[in-house]
């Protein structure tokens, strides 16, 4: 899974791409190529 800055190349690389929200962090999922996998957004560090 590759750590992208920007979502929209990721998600116009294949027309079965879908981007997903889960947890604070944008996914891009694709079922029928794997390899186009995407992350954006790190970890949030939570305050004392």
């Amino acid at each position: 899974m590759k750590v992208v800055s920007s979502i929209k190349t990721a998600k116009n690389r294949h027309p079965d791409c879908q981007v997903v929200k889960r947890k604070g962090r944008l996914y891009v999922i694709c079922k029928s190529n794997p390899r186009f996998k995407a992350r954006q957004g790190g970890l949030k560090k939570k305050g004392k």
